[in-house]
């Protein structure tokens, strides 16, 4: 009897145990079906926030723009703020200061007279002014007469237009003259016309770079020499003398040809007749720039398809990683999250927006966002007429210097992407005058834009002021000597530290009362040290660091050529040599 009874015991024991793990099951699946619900992955919730990323902005401006069941409430006002918006924190106290030193001599009295240097630019407006820019430089290095640059009229562009169809050539010449000869071309040998040497140098080439490689090749064998593909070609660290004619270049030397100054004159003046103030975008969202960033975009099937298609025409591409890419800020803000980066920073919709891009992928859908927010948007289509703008239509780089003129007078400049034609503007925004030039903190902001749904408003506006801290155009953002030159020319950017400590002690008398003289100081130290915090500013490259890393390739006259990956056109870091229209695409 004992055994039957063990054994009923066990059988009980162990149903009760089987009963008790049941429990415990359910119990954890429960818990793992709340928890999955409310709280998905962060994978599958990105994933969720691109596919609908496009179609997420369905309802009409009223009072909120967004869904008003939803916790994430647009408002159709910038807010209450404690700041300007028009303006960039202390700009009176900076100034552009650009002129040479009394040690630079005249030129004159250091060209050689049978020296001659000729340069091919590369890439869109933006880029080839980069390299005119250089080349003034360049010719200056070398004691060389500069014959005027040739434009890039092969690539991408395709753009028949020469120097003097841009730019006001005469000015040029004349505005450098103390600095560098120039002439319109090459002189005659007898009745021959003069065929120059052509050669390249490597990216980032330095002083001592110019007089080794091209110097060398003048006094062997040739009194002129063409460097082809001149982009990026000259160092980010100069003597100061020649960053400051870097930027009596960039500045003041290249001026736009009359015909093209007066468009754009036009149209700024329109953009003021309608608003006091307005806002310039540059949109850089053509189907060629997303196929190359390999991010996603939230159109599904029908996006991957379309871009893929366009991705197959450049073999050496590699296929990338969206999710990565966007994390690494590498993907170009989507016109909605414009939109709402600018409503956060306080612009509400009554902000008058002025619209420079090419072709917008997904058309008037992918823009529609954006125009809820910003209903009142232009751009030179729809500010003036077919007829106005007949001699600029069939020139891309002459529509791109009308935008250029546009974006540069407007009273806030912004950006979703940062290539050339945003940093030149950044640099020309500083130098004349600190004018508020937003560029995206993209590395910080793509995860605030997948979770925008699971916050309030207000909340997601906070963050976007913090994260954007650096970003902003303010004076002294960046360190000197830190990112482009053509973006933080910090040589030639001086400061009214007397004007700037006389507003600093008034503001601290009228806030403490009279201080004694040791107080003053000790104060002033403190000021001095809170205006310029390493842990404010952006950690921006240091554009002349590791170039020992940057990949090699032969050039057509034999020589190895460096090529800097990460700073002609793009921030997308992908090696991009071996297809020279991409390149070229990508340069604006």
């Amino acid at each position: 009897m004992a055994l039957p009874r063990r054994r009923k015991l066990h059988y009980h024991r162990l149903g009760s145990l089987v009963q008790v793990a049941s429990a415990i099951s359910g119990t954890l699946l429960l818990l793992f079906a709340f928890l999955s619900f409310f709280f998905p992955s962060p994978d599958e919730s990105e994933h969720f926030h691109l596919r609908h990323r496009q179609t997420s902005f369905n309802a009409v401006v009223k009072d909120s723009v967004s869904d008003r069941n939803s916790v994430f409430k647009i408002p159709s006002t910038g807010g209450k703020l404690d700041r300007d918006i028009w303006s960039s924190k202390n700009a009176k106290f900076f100034y552009g200061c650009s002129n040479a030193s009394a040690r630079f001599a005249k030129a004159e009295a250091i060209t050689h007279p049978t020296r001659y240097l000729a340069i091919a630019t590369s890439g869109g407006l933006n880029q080839q002014r980069t390299g005119i820019t250089d080349a003034v430089v360049a010719a200056r290095i070398l004691n060389a007469t500069l014959v005027v640059p040739k434009l890039d009229q092969k690539s991408f562009w395709k753009d028949a237009s020469d120097f003097t169809d841009i730019f006001d050539v005469d000015w040029f010449i004349s505005f450098l003259s103390k600095d560098v000869k120039i002439i319109k071309q090459l002189p005659k040998r007898g009745w021959r016309t003069w065929t120059p040497y052509t050669m390249r140098v490597p990216r980032k080439c330095s002083e001592r770079c110019y007089l080794n490689h091209v110097l060398l090749v003048l006094l062997k064998r040739h009194n002129a020499v063409q460097l082809n593909k001149f982009d990026y070609r000259l160092a980010n660290r100069l003597d100061t003398d020649l960053q400051k004619l870097r930027c009596r270049v960039n500045y003041h030397a290249l001026q736009f040809a009359n015909p093209i100054l007066e468009m754009g004159k036009m149209l700024v003046q329109r953009m003021r007749m309608r608003s006091k103030h307005y806002i310039a975008l540059h949109l850089r969202f053509e189907p060629d720039m997303l196929a190359f960033s390999g991010c996603d975009y939230g159109g599904g099937e029908k996006e991957k398809n379309e871009l893929g298609a366009i991705q197959k025409r450049w073999k050496t591409l590699h296929k990338n990683n969206p999710d990565k890419e966007r994390r690494q800020g590498r993907c170009p803000l989507t016109p909605e999250e414009v939109g709402l980066m600018l409503r956060a920073l306080g612009y509400g919709s009554d902000v008058h927006i002025y619209v420079a891009s090419g072709e917008v992928y997904g058309g008037e859908e992918t823009l529609r966002p954006l125009k809820a927010l910003f209903p009142n948007f232009y751009s030179k289509d729809t500010i003036a007429t077919n007829e106005e703008l007949g001699q600029f239509l069939s020139f891309s780089s002459r529509m791109a210097a009308l935008d250029f003129i546009v974006c540069d007078e407007s009273d806030v400049f912004v950006t979703n992407n940062n290539g050339n034609m945003a940093r030149i503007l950044a640099g020309r925004r500083k130098y004349f005058g600190h004018k508020p030039t937003i560029r995206p903190n993209a590395k910080k902001l793509y995860r605030l834009f997948l979770s925008r749904n699971n916050m309030t408003w207000e909340e997601f506006s906070s963050r976007i002021h913090t994260l954007q801290k650096g970003f902003m155009g303010e004076p002294k953002e960046v360190r000197p000597g830190r990112g482009e030159f053509h973006e933080n020319p910090s040589t030639c950017i001086c400061e009214d530290s007397e004007a700037m400590g006389k507003v600093k002690a008034d503001s601290r008398h009228k806030k403490h009362g009279k201080l004694d003289d040791s107080s003053r100081k000790d104060v002033m130290v403190s000021d001095d040290q809170n205006d310029y915090d390493d842990n404010d500013v952006p950690e921006w490259p240091d554009l002349d660091e590791d170039e020992d890393e940057d990949e090699e390739e032969e050039d057509e006259s034999g020589s190895k050529e460096k090529h800097l990956s990460n700073v002609t056109g793009s921030d997308y870091g992908t090696v991009i040599s071996d297809e020279p229209e991409l390149e070229a695409m990508l340069s604006d």
